[in-house]
């Protein structure tokens, strides 16, 4: 692919450069599901959306196509191409420029980058291509005239499930300072909080440094979170199991009642549509319910009674299926 032709496989799935490899299968699925060619049949529009998304997840779900993206962005495919070490193709591999005098990607890039030293003989910064702080390139190409060493600090911040939902105020303590940091609702574990100018002076520009507070997301007793959606366990009565009926789950918001279909099995899952996880463009998550059978570990003499009356007239055997199980 030649620079002009690169396109921002994020931005075309619509997550973040940080989402976790299910979160960007879950987009993926979302858009696939939006612009099939089954659900738009004679719509163009649609399906070259369709073959965008598709040539995004290609890339992006594939761990070592990815990193060479998020490394070099526009010049992936060139660097795929290199293996770590060998000489590049044709001069038409990149513009008319001639690899063959390098011996990897990075070779060339650091010469590249080197050609824009510092006025007292330092050498350019190389970033990671895409990576925040990339030069007028734009994602995907970048320079900067400074020092190679980066004055920019990270700090972790525990944040409580609650605290990461609704977001919150906190006061901290930089140095001799107090700084008052809001914290945007949604935040996940590994998210990164910017604190602009709040680092140490960078001797060469002068200029303070950021410090990135990165939040580690303290367990919850009742919800867990995989990519946008809560996830839970709720045990139900076997009677619950057998005749269904409503039943009433704690949510964030607060306790709703959930329709419990009649046979539902232990593990099955149900979805409450819009009460999970906070997202960046103000919508939820699904919240997840797991169902667990749980039988009563008492029981009444009459409970007794009546649960040998149903063993004594069941007429089916749920094992039935088993029964010529052989290896």
């Amino acid at each position: 692919m030649a620079a002009t032709g690169f396109k921002d496989y994020y931005a075309v799935l619509g997550v973040n450069r940080t989402a976790s490899a299910d979160e960007i299968k879950q987009s993926f699925r979302k858009l696939a599901r939006k612009y099939h060619p089954d659900v738009n049949p004679d719509d163009k529009t649609a399906e070259a959306k369709f073959k965008e998304v598709s040539e995004a997840y290609e890339v992006l779900s594939d761990a070592d196509k990815r990193k060479k993206y998020d490394q070099y962005g526009q010049y992936w495919q060139q660097a795929s191409r290199a293996g770590g070490g060998t000489p590049y193709g044709s001069p038409g591999d990149m513009g008319g420029f001639d690899f063959s005098n390098y011996g990897s990607f990075d070779e060339f890039i650091n010469e590249l980058l080197g050609r824009f030293a510092t006025p007292g003989g330092g050498s350019a910064r190389s970033y990671p291509y895409g990576s925040p702080g990339a030069g007028p390139g734009g994602p995907g190409f970048g320079y900067e005239t400074a020092p190679t060493q980066s004055f920019d600090q990270e700090a972790s911040i525990r944040l409580t499930f609650g605290e990461a939902f609704n977001g919150a105020q906190k006061r901290l303590r930089i140095g001799n300072d107090s700084v008052d940091v809001r914290i945007p609702s949604g935040v996940k574990q590994g998210s990164k909080i910017r604190l602009k100018g709040k680092g140490p002076i960078n001797p060469y520009s002068k200029q303070p440094a950021d410090i990135y507070l990165v939040v580690q997301l303290e367990g919850h007793r009742f919800y867990t979170l995989e990519g946008d959606s809560l996830t839970a366990e709720v045990p139900i009565a076997p009677d619950e199991a057998v005749l269904g009926g409503k039943i009433d789950v704690p949510t964030p918001d607060g306790s709703v009642t959930m329709n419990l279909p009649a046979g539902v099995r232990s593990g099955q899952t149900l979805r409450l549509r819009g009460k999970g996880w906070p997202r960046p463009k103000g919508d939820r998550g699904d919240l997840l319910i797991k169902v667990v059978i749980t039988p009563p570990t008492s029981l009444s003499d009459s409970e007794r009674q009546l649960y040998e009356q149903i063993r004594d007239g069941r007429t089916t055997n749920p094992r039935q299926s088993l029964a010529n199980t052989r290896l």
